[in-house]
């Protein structure tokens, strides 16, 4: 196989999931080198071979390139694999603003809403900053529905920007997030894809849990389900 994607936890790690729900969508084959996270907030025995020290990092085993970046990854994988991005000029302009402010932005549900894939945590009223960031998934995934017809978000085709969104229909089903409308549509089918089922499964039945990671979810919430147990 030509390519080697190191990732964490399937049970948190969510940029992680990104370009491995991107290369199962798209059939395309790689080995997966599954690294858990130990305690602590670093990782020092990821400098092995990422050279950021953090997950993902794509290793192209026919060329020797390192990518150790979730988007830069799902990049270089668009390069020999054309059909990660949508054909059609306007719709991969929008998808790539898109996947670009996924990666740049959001910062309240990253911190507030931490990925956690087993569990089913009572959330409770957003903070402000938790219902700009909503507000804004509203606006962009019906955009993107009306603009481009769906069922994906940049039109007929499950493409990178799906992938780049694939952690934030995880964190809705975890927090009980609910959007509107198209919005919810598209996250609810998003979740349903057979990659990202995949993922969760998998996540779900991991047995390592490391503390930061677990207390970063709950933050003294209610947990509503266990769907390990």
């Amino acid at each position: 196989m030509a390519y080697t994607l190191y990732i964490g936890n399937k049970r948190y790690s969510s940029w992680s999931m990104r370009p491995w729900v991107l290369l199962k969508a798209l059939n395309i084959p790689f080995e997966e080198k599954l690294q858990m996270f130990k305690p602590g907030v670093r990782q020092p025995d990821f400098l092995a071979f990422s050279p950021s020290g953090k997950v993902p990092c794509l290793h192209d085993t026919t060329t020797a390139v390192v990518v150790w970046d979730s988007l830069a990854i799902c990049e270089y994988i668009a390069e020999a694999n054309p059909s990660a991005w949508p054909a059609e000029d306007a719709a991969r302009t929008f998808a790539r603003c898109a996947s670009a402010e996924m990666h740049s932005s959001f910062d309240a549900i990253r911190d507030e809403c931490s990925m956690n894939v087993g569990l089913r945590i009572e959330l409770g009223t957003p903070s402000e900053a938790l219902q700009r960031d909503i507000d804004r998934f509203n606006a962009l995934f019906k955009e993107g529905a009306r603009k481009f017809g769906g069922p994906w978000l940049a039109g007929k085709e499950f493409t990178i920007v799906d992938a780049m969104f694939a952690p934030i229909a995880s964190r809705c089903k975890t927090y009980g997030i609910s959007l509107e409308g198209e919005a919810m549509e598209y996250v609810g089918r998003l979740f349903e894809h057979p990659a990202v089922q995949d993922w969760v499964r998998d996540g779900i039945r991991e047995t390592a849990r490391e503390p930061f990671h677990e207390e970063d979810c709950l933050r003294g919430r209610k947990v509503l389900e266990d769907l390990s147990e």
